[in-house]
């Protein structure tokens, strides 16, 4: 996965700016970021202070985590199972 350019403070911030009364075209223009990328942040981090960014990419992170540790599980129940089927 692709490491952003921007961490969760600077994301924050950026979008604190464009709710102040900023424009959004002249935001996006400033940071470099296209207006699709703002509402995306705006929807994920809107309303969020810098801890519970953090918080939230800490839970995102332990979840990735959980799903691929689940997924090696059930390959090997899958691999047990058909080991078990076989007639010796």
């Amino acid at each position: 996965m692709r490491k952003t350019r921007f961490s969760e403070e600077q994301i924050i911030a950026v979008l604190r700016e464009q709710e102040g009364g900023m424009k959004t075209a002249d935001v996006c223009r400033k940071h470099g970021i296209s207006s699709a990328t703002l509402y995306a942040w705006k929807a994920k981090y809107g309303g969020m202070d810098v801890s519970q960014a953090r918080k939230l990419k800490v839970l995102e992170e332990e979840n990735a985590r959980l799903k691929r540790l689940l997924a090696d599980a059930m390959l090997d129940n899958a691999v047990l199972k058909e080991v078990a089927a076989k007639n010796w």
